[in-house]
C-alpha cells in the first residue's frame, strides 16, 4: 500500500527519502512541485532522475491527483465556482472557491456529512460518515491553485464554513491551517484564517490554548433558547449564552474579532425583539454580525424576509453600535451553500444503486 504523500511536514518527507537512498535535498524539490508548482504526477518532476521518479511513483500517492472532480459548477458572474470531489474511498464533498476584490477565497469542508442537523442546512441530511485528513483538507485548497496558477494567481484566504463541523475534527484542521500557513507550501497568513462553529466550546478554549491570531465565526441564527435549540440541537448541549463567552474569551486572548453568523428566517428570527436581544446578548462584546438572508425552503417553511424587514434588523443592531453586515451572496445560482450539491448526488448515487 503506498503512502500518502501530500500534507507530509517536511521532516518526515526528508526521513521517508532517506530510506528509499535518496538524498535529503530531494524533499525540497518535490515540495517545490507539489506546493508552489502545482504539480501532482511525479513523472512530470523534471529535476529527478528517472529511476527516482519511478520509485517515488511506486512508494507514494498524491492525493489531488486521485480525487475525482465530479461536478464543477460556474457561477453567472464568473466570481464563485463549486466543485463536488469524489474521494479515493468513494465519499463525495465539496468545496467552493470565491473571487473577491482582495483575492480568492477557499471555502473548505472538515467533514463527509455533517451531524450536528441544523434545521436549515444541507450538510446533515444524511450525518457524518467521517473526518476529513489534513491531506483532504489542504487538497480542497491545492485544487483550486492548480487552477489558478495558469493565471499567476494563488488562494490567500481559507475558511472552514463547509460541510462539517470543524471542532469535531480539530486536530486535522489545525494541523491543515498550520500546514497551509507555512512559507514552503501555501503561505497562507492565520489572518486570512476563518473556522467557523455551531458552538463547541471545548474545540473554541482548544482553538485559544494553540494561540494562533485564526478568525473565529460563531453560528449562532437565533438568541432565544427554546428557537434556537430547534434550529440548532447542539444549543441543548452547549447553550448560547455559554458559547458567546467562550467566544469573548478567545477575542479577548487572540485580539481578533469574533464574527456571529446569523441566518434570517422570514417570521421564525427576524423580528425586532430578536434584533433587541441579538444587540443585548453583543453589547460590549469584541463581535460584528454577519446577516445571512435565508434560502428558500418551502417544504420546511423557510423563506426569506422581505428587503425591508432586513433593513430593519441592520438598523436595529446598529443603533445599539452593534457592528453588522448583510452576506453579499455569492454563487446562489449555483447552489454554492454548504452540503447541497453532494445532498443532490448522494440522492442520485442511491437511485442508481436501486434501479
Amino acid at each position: 500500500m503506498k503512502t500518502e504523500i501530500f500534507g507530509m511536514p517536511l521532516p518526515q518527507l526528508q526521513t521517508a527519502l532517506a530510506e528509499l537512498g535518496m538524498k535529503k535535498f530531494r524533499a525540497k524539490q518535490i515540495y517545490d512541485w507539489l506546493y508552489q508548482k502545482c504539480v501532482f504526477d511525479f513523472a512530470q518532476m523534471s529535476n529527478l532522475g528517472k529511476a527516482e521518479r519511478q520509485l517515488l511513483q511506486e512508494t507514494f500517492s498524491v492525493l489531488p491527483a486521485e480525487i475525482r472532480v465530479v461536478r464543477k459548477l460556474d457561477s453567472a458572474d464568473g466570481l464563485t465556482q463549486k466543485i463536488l470531489l469524489e474521494l479515493p474511498d468513494g465519499n463525495a464533498i465539496e468545496t467552493v472557491l470565491m473571487h473577491h476584490d482582495y483575492g480568492y477565497s477557499v471555502c473548505v469542508s472538515s467533514q463527509v456529512g455533517c451531524d450536528m442537523h441544523c434545521a436549515f442546512c444541507a450538510s446533515g441530511l444524511h450525518g457524518a460518515v467521517r473526518n476529513l485528513t489534513v491531506a483532504e483538507i489542504a487538497a480542497q485548497v491545492y485544487l483550486f491553485d492548480a487552477r489558478l496558477a495558469a493565471a499567476g494567481e494563488r488562494v490567500s484566504r481559507v475558511v472552514v464554513m463547509g460541510s462539517g463541523e470543524p471542532m469535531l475534527n480539530f486536530d486535522a484542521v489545525f494541523e491543515a491551517l498550520q500546514f497551509l500557513h507555512q512559507p514552503d507550501v501555501a503561505n497562507i497568513g492565520y489572518r486570512n484564517m476563518t473556522v467557523s462553529t455551531c458552538g463547541i466550546i471545548p474545540g473554541i478554549q482548544k482553538m485559544q490554548k494553540l494561540e494562533l491570531p485564526i478568525n473565529l465565526a460563531i453560528s449562532l441564527h437565533a438568541v432565544r433558547n427554546e428557537l434556537r435549540s430547534e434550529l440548532m440541537p447542539v444549543n441543548q448541549g452547549f447553550p448560547f449564552p455559554d458559547v458567546i463567552a467562550a467566544a469573548e474569551e478567545y477575542a479577548t486572548s487572540s485580539g481578533r474579532q469574533v464574527t456571529y453568523e446569523y441566518i434570517l428566517l422570514a417570521d421564525i428570527n427576524d423580528s425586532d425583539r430578536d434584533a433587541e436581544l441579538l444587540a443585548e446578548y453583543l453589547r460590549y462584546k469584541q463581535a460584528g454580525v454577519n446577516l445571512i438572508p435565508a434560502n428558500p425552503v418551502p417544504e420546511k417553511g423557510y423563506f426569506r424576509p422581505k428587503m425591508q424587514r432586513i433593513e430593519r434588523f441592520v438598523s436595529i443592531l446598529r443603533r445599539h453600535r452593534i457592528h453588522a453586515t448583510v452576506r453579499k451572496e455569492m454563487g446562489k445560482d449555483i447552489n454554492a451553500a454548504c452540503g447541497q450539491l453532494r445532498a443532490a448526488f448522494a440522492g442520485e448515487k442511491a437511485q442508481g444503486t436501486r434501479s
